[in-house]
């Protein structure tokens, strides 16, 4: 099969656009694609839709083999249909490669939108959603591990539908469109029904904690990442458990939570964990976390004070936690994080 060696300008510029948005795009997290004929242009795993202009992100791959290898149930649709001149060979296409396959649309955009998370992540979300989306072509996807059990559910849906947007519970959004600008359009409705007003959380004071902060631990470039430990209602929701995906890949399965007396004194195991919430007091990075990891930490806490806090939340379960901790396809994005 012949195909450009480039993809279609379209998508690198939309795809830097969101990436560019933290409130939409996370470090790595969320992708985007276009099909041209008989070829799926998608990003590749683990890369920044923040860099679509400057690096190349994106793989081609067989459209119909994807289609073909997941109507047979293969265990990997995906490596098969790549096809010839992929930027640096070791590259592999997103984990949801198989996902922008089975849409329809010929342009898709996938994202963490902190708005929608604080919405996807609650019991009552999909009731609350369906007020606020009214009118729009969207279904609610419960939740599984992206990937093919994801695709799979979406194909399940697909037999009876073809929404035009998705909400995946305790995941994230995805919008298809037949160009570009229209897909960028309807994200923009979708997120300005959805927005939420964080509410107010307290100052923190870096100097004391930069004093306070335990051997091999650092402040966040970010000032704002303190409010996950500084407001009492999003401490509470972040101790609880993890509530998305990409949470659980770049900081682990749980918070750890030290008192603000004790901080010069914390001793973790080993290298310790990733990340300390110093109650009351902010946030602590262990040195070795990737910009990725921090990332997850500034979408945290952009997420948390958009959730009402008498809102009864969805965490994942400790089965669904393992199950990704311990997915290949994970481990390599963590990989390429700390750039193994």
């Amino acid at each position: 099969m012949m195909t450009s060696t480039t993809p279609p300008a379209e998508l690198i510029e939309v795809s830097a656009r969101i990436g560019e948005d933290i409130d939409l795009v996370q470090g790595a997290g969320g992708n985007s694609s276009v099909k041209v004929g008989e070829v799926l242009w998608v990003k590749a795993s683990g890369t920044w839709l923040a860099a679509a202009r400057e690096q190349p992100i994106f793989l081609p791959l067989d459209l119909g083999v994807i289609h073909r290898g997941v109507a047979a149930g293969a265990d990997d649709p995906i490596a098969p249909a790549l096809l010839g001149g992929a930027p640096a060979g070791s590259l592999r296409p997103s984990i949801e490669t198989s996902l922008h396959a089975l849409l329809p649309h010929r342009l898709v955009l996938h994202v963490h939108s902190v708005n929608l998370i604080a919405w996807a992540v609650r019991a009552d979300g999909y009731a609350e959603l369906d007020r606020r989306l009214a009118g729009l072509n969207w279904a609610w996807v419960p939740y599984v591990r992206p990937g093919l059990p994801l695709t799979r559910a979406l194909a399940a849906i697909l037999r009876d539908e073809r929404p035009d947007v998705l909400v995946l519970q305790n995941h994230g959004l995805v919008v298809g469109a037949d160009d570009a600008a229209a897909a960028a359009t309807l994200l923009a409705e979708v997120e300005r029904r959805v927005a939420v007003t964080p509410r107010p959380t307290p100052p923190v004071d870096p100097t004391w904690l930069r004093r306070r902060r335990p051997p091999g631990y650092r402040l966040p470039r970010d000032e704002t990442c303190h409010a996950i430990a500084t407001d009492p209602e999003s401490l509470r929701m972040a101790a609880g458990g993890s509530l998305y995906p990409d949470h659980v890949v770049f900081l682990g399965a749980h918070a750890t939570l030290i008192d603000a007396d004790g901080a010069a004194d914390y001793r973790g195991a080993g290298d310790g964990p990733p990340w300390l919430l110093v109650r009351g007091s902010g946030v602590l990075l262990h040195e070795t976390l990737p910009a990725g990891g921090e990332e997850m930490v500034r979408c945290l806490a952009r997420v948390l004070p958009r959730i009402d806090p008498a809102a009864r939340l969805v965490y994942l379960s400790p089965a669904q936690v393992s199950e990704l901790l311990d997915w290949d396809a994970e481990k390599y994005r963590r990989q390429l994080a700390v750039g193994g």
